[in-house]
Parts: structure tokens; C-alpha cells; sequence
């Protein structure tokens, strides 16, 4: 009986020690930096599981006013509601990476190698329409082209755009803020509501205000 247990025991810890193998090379056992390995991750384009939708305006903090996505033309010159500047945010991989498109236009907002910001069409699948999205830490969001480096979305004071390759995450130019349209704001003031269910005739009952 003991020989039995013991042969289990011996069979049970070599299965465990096979199915921790994968996680030790990831974790470092085989040298590999985990950080790393996150980063390549959220990297890969995601095209299995269903995309999370979005839909914001970007405030310029330089313009005073919201990025509009009118076509083939960029600007940041749109009032709070402006049909232009609702935009629909498509994440596009595991982490940060979006793809931004006017809900109105359905065209995508997109950066080509000289730095310009231009429009493109729902077809168009192009790297160019893919942005990381940074947090700063003045609360601000900015906006970087996950295919050419230090790529920033800018605009300035009239609400023109500006060359991405010539702006640093720390200039105001490049610093914006999500705000829901007018209209779509989450309430905030409306109570929780939960069921509950009671041992006796396993009734659900809805809690809160009528």
C-alpha cells in the first residue's frame, strides 16, 4: 500500500514539474526577461479576440478646442458635440495600441513617415493609423505612432496640425484630454442595484429606489 502511494506521490510531482516548465522559461529560469516578454506581447497585433470600441473627443489642451476627423483633413478646431469629433477608438492590440476613427467620416486618423497627420479609409489597414496612447504625468494623453518612434500627434493654437517628428511628450502641443460627447456621459449618481435571493422560496427581489 505504502509503495503505491509513494509511486503516486513520485508520478504526481514529475506532472507538476512538466506543466511549470513553459512558465519557468518565461519567469527567467532560461534567462528570459519577463518584462520584455510583456512588452513584445502587447506589441503583436491583436486579430483573435473581438475589438474593444470607444467613443471619446480629444481635447487639445494647445487649441482650447477638440480633434476633429473631417476626411482626408485633420484639425483640432471642433466645439464640444461637433459631429466631427466624436471618434471612435478601436483597441488593436493587448496593451495601448488604438486605431482612432471619425464616427461621422469613418475615416481614420493616421500619421505617414514625414510626421504628417492625414486621413484615411475604413479599408485601409495601414501601420500609419496605429497610435500608442501615454499617459503623462500631468494627467494629460499623448499620442505616439507605434510605427515611427517618437512620432507625436500635435496641433497648435489655431488648431492646425503640426509635424509629429519635430514635438516631445512634454510640450503642451501634444497633450490631450478624453471627454465624453455630450450626452454619453456615464451617471454617476444613479444607486447600485443587486438581487438578492432568499433561502425560503428563492425569490429575486430587485434592491433599490423605484
Amino acid at each position: 500500500m505504502w509503495s503505491l502511494l509513494s509511486t503516486l506521490t513520485v508520478l504526481c510531482i514529475q506532472m507538476l514539474l512538466v506543466m511549470c516548465n513553459p512558465l519557468q522559461q518565461v519567469l527567467g529560469v532560461d534567462g528570459v526577461n519577463f518584462s520584455v516578454h510583456v512588452e513584445n506581447q502587447t506589441q503583436v497585433r491583436d486579430t483573435m479576440s473581438r475589438r474593444h470600441h470607444r467613443v471619446y473627443q480629444l481635447y487639445s489642451r494647445t487649441s482650447g478646442k477638440h480633434v476633429q476627423v473631417l476626411g482626408r483633413k485633420i484639425s483640432a478646431r471642433g466645439e464640444d458635440g461637433d459631429k466631427y469629433a466624436q471618434l471612435v477608438v478601436e483597441a488593436d492590440t493587448f496593451g495601448s495600441q488604438v486605431r482612432i476613427r471619425g464616427k461621422e467620416t469613418n475615416f481614420y486618423l493616421c500619421m505617414n513617415n514625414r510626421g504628417k497627420l492625414v486621413g484615411m479609409t475604413a479599408n485601409n489597414r495601414s501601420e500609419d493609423c496605429v497610435f500608442v496612447e501615454k499617459v503623462l504625468e500631468n494627467n494629460y494623453t499623448a499620442l505616439m505612432s507605434a510605427r515611427y518612434a517618437d512620432y507625436y500627434v500635435g496641433f497648435t493654437k489655431k488648431g492646425r496640425p503640426r509635424r509629429g517628428r519635430k514635438m516631445l511628450p512634454n510640450e503642451r502641443d501634444v497633450h490631450f484630454m478624453k471627454r465624453f460627447p455630450p450626452g454619453e456621459q456615464p451617471n454617476l449618481t444613479t444607486p447600485f442595484r443587486f438581487t438578492t435571493v432568499s433561502k425560503r422560496g428563492k425569490r429575486v427581489r430587485a434592491t433599490g429606489p423605484r
